[in-house]
């Protein structure tokens, strides 16, 4: 409280991009996990990737220690872009007084992360182009075969348009909605929960990031399937008129992925998600607190 909206705009980009900085390994080797194996019945297809220790260790030897920082341009965008935008939401709505009403916090957590999805949307499709990436031999999904980010957005442009760049957002809005709904609602309370069994003390760095782990497991479990439709709708292959080849939308990419790869293809790579959330909650909802309070 205290703090326009318009400064929240600021301070809520840069805490999700020094979060970003320090998580996005774990950003690619969730991509390169989600995307392995894609509409392929589970035993059918070889496994570069398998687990988040052994996948951060692939990656390393097929691109260097620098792949695991792949997109992180495009990250950081995205991270700015949805993230300024999602606080800035929410501000408005804590000064209008919604949050102060039964599921409120909720409410307002979803309208603003789902603004923040369409904001960033753009730099999310980069994103995921660049981090799936990799040699042939080492390749899960669709390459796309970008030089850099703003040729990235430059290809995508020239090719389909301004509606191009916006490309897999049914996928991307319910993905942040329920997250940000999620997390929001559950990390306040995850973290005085910790504190009132007296693992930790109150106010403390660890009660921090327990309360964030904790919270990130009712996050992981909600937001799983969304973040792997979403990265499936974003890296797919088009054709000349932006239709999607696998997926003609949310629901088809829903069926097919459960239909082929069964429910569980819905949660491939939930570890690497859980790892992330954790310290990305922590990390960004602390450098937003800190900023706020300076």
């Amino acid at each position: 409280g205290g703090v326009p909206p318009a400064i929240d705009l600021v301070l809520g980009a840069t805490a999700g991009c020094l979060a970003c900085f320090l998580t996005n390994p774990l950003e690619v080797v969730k991509t390169r996990l989600q995307l392995q194996g894609e509409l392929q019945p589970p035993g059918t297809y070889p496994r570069p990737y398998r687990g988040v220790l052994r996948a951060a260790v692939a990656v390393c030897r097929a691109d260097g220690l620098r792949g695991l920082q792949k997109g992180l341009a495009a990250g950081l965008l995205y991270q700015g872009l949805m993230n300024g935008v999602r606080f800035y939401c929410y501000s408005h709505a804590e000064d209008a007084g919604w949050t102060g009403y039964p599921g409120g916090t909720v409410a307002a957590g979803a309208v603003a992360g789902a603004v923040g999805a369409i904001v960033g949307s753009p730099a999310y499709l980069v994103k995921t182009h660049l981090q799936a990436q990799t040699l042939s031999t080492m390749a899960v999904g669709h390459q796309h075969n970008h030089e850099s980010i703003s040729g990235a957005f430059k290809s995508i442009y020239q090719q389909h348009g301004v509606v191009g760049l916006w490309r897999g957002v049914t996928g991307a809005v319910p993905r942040v909605a329920v997250g940000s709904a999620v997390q929001l609602a559950t990390f306040t309370s995850a973290k005085d929960w910790v504190c009132e069994h007296q693992w930790f003390r109150k106010g403390s760095w660890a009660a921090v990031l327990a309360g964030g782990m904790v919270s990130g497991v009712a996050v992981a479990v909600t937001m799983t399937p969304f973040d792997v439709i979403s990265t499936r709708l974003y890296n797919q292959p088009v054709d000349a008129d932006g239709t999607g080849k696998l997926y003609r939308g949310f629901l088809d990419c829903i069926l097919q992925i459960s239909s082929k790869e069964g429910l569980l293809g819905l949660y491939k790579g939930i570890g690497a998600v859980y790892l992330r959330l954790g310290p990305h909650t922590v990390l960004s909802l602390f450098f937003w607190d800190k900023l706020r309070n300076m």
